[in-house]
């Protein structure tokens, strides 16, 4: 139908890139004149992910408390909201980096119930390479249970187009090597490479998600009680803080400073970050850090080049540990980083938990035809 909205979800598991997928996505989409919302997703409120897209000038909703599978009707009443003041023709959504059995749960719904309202693009589901190659190679410990593993792996199988995300930080073996993995463990699956951040590979990503035809149909034969494990292995914490100092301190060694004090307490403890990620925001500036595992660098993913004496400070964490270890160490690290430059520290929000077992909304057993 003309008229339907364009749904685009992009999948992927913690730390994988997908909110910078889905700016670079939106930022090409709105340069052909479209109007585009975004629907971001979490287990908690106060999200980086958002208030990044905010500040790139995107229109976003967030589904905040739970997966999207488990808020359905919560993200059918988002994507409401996005047609407030101007219905949009390209909706992206991107999912929590832990769920998985999308297509079931989201997508044939959407086929089922909404199908005059809305067209269905490829289910893209990103690679990171990072953990993605220990998990998928099985040749070494990657800081996760078999149960968290399983997730990642679920995430693939579901998908009709994989992306090899961040490949700009590999070399063209590293890249032929994942995609040999990729083909071995999921065989028909498109793979196609690009960077998120630097925006090559991009135009072939838009072309393949332009396709029209028979997409969001690979239902999954999972089971539940593994998901649900792996997923509450997962340490979640998301905190705000205010941070006010007398003199001005520079706000992206402050945010890479942060990221990186975590880290080593992370290392110390023996507890692998799924992602870990951090923004600073202040009067139409903002600066984000983060580290996407234990043996990668922390990256200051979008740099502010300002200096302030005020600045919000947001704090997403997802790690492989008790939450309790995590907000321990997280307070830790802005305390001590806030005496670092002389200034008071206020709490804003604060929560660590972990997440409770995924109960959909709805789940199809049959895929709908578009």
């Amino acid at each position: 139908m003309a008229d339907s909205i364009r749904y685009i979800m992009v999948g992927g598991f913690l730390g994988a890139g997908k909110t910078t997928t889905l700016a670079r996505l939106a930022g090409m989409y709105r340069e052909q004149g479209l109007n585009v919302g975004i629907v971001t997703n979490d287990q908690a409120d106060d999200l980086v992910d958002t208030g990044l897209l905010r500040s790139l000038g995107f229109n976003v909703e967030e589904v905040a408390g739970a997966c999207f599978c488990c808020s359905f009707n919560e993200l059918m009443d988002q994507m409401q909201n996005l047609s407030a003041d101007k219905r949009p023709d390209v909706i992206l959504a991107e999912p929590v980096g832990s769920c998985t059995d999308l297509v079931a749960t989201v997508i044939q719904p959407l086929k089922h119930l909404f199908e005059r309202e809305f067209e269905i693009a490829p289910y893209s589901v990103i690679l990171k390479p990072s953990h993605g190659k220990k998990i998928l190679s099985a040749k070494s410990t990657t800081g996760f249970s078999p149960k968290a593993e399983y997730i990642l792996k679920k995430q693939l199988e579901e998908a009709d187009l994989i992306l090899i995300n961040r490949c700009d930080e590999l070399s063209t073996p590293e890249a032929d090597e994942l995609e040999q993995l990729l083909a071995t463990n999921f065989p028909g699956t498109p793979v196609l490479r690009g960077s998120a951040t630097e925006g090559t590979g991009f135009e072939a990503i838009a072309e393949f998600l332009d396709q029209r035809g028979e997409f969001g149909r690979k239902i999954l034969d999972i089971d539940y009680d593994v998901y649900a494990e792996g997923e509450a292995e997962l340490g979640w914490l998301n905190c705000s803080v205010r941070l006010s100092a007398e003199a001005e301190f520079d706000l992206d060694k402050f945010l890479v400073d942060i990221v990186e004090e975590i880290r080593q307490e992370l290392l110390t403890n023996g507890a692998e970050p799924a992602h870990l990620k951090t923004i600073g925001l202040w009067e139409g500036f903002f600066g984000v850090a983060n580290l996407i595992s234990s043996d990668t660098d922390v990256r200051l993913s979008l740099p502010s080049h300002q200096k302030a004496k005020v600045a919000d400070i947001v704090v997403n964490a997802r790690v492989a540990c008790d939450p309790e270890l995590l907000e321990q160490i997280v307070k830790k690290v802005l305390e001590h980083q806030a005496r670092q430059i002389d200034a008071a520290l206020e709490y804003r929000q604060l929560q660590s938990f972990r997440p409770g077992r995924p109960v959909p909304t709805h789940r199809y057993v049959t895929a709908k035809n578009s």
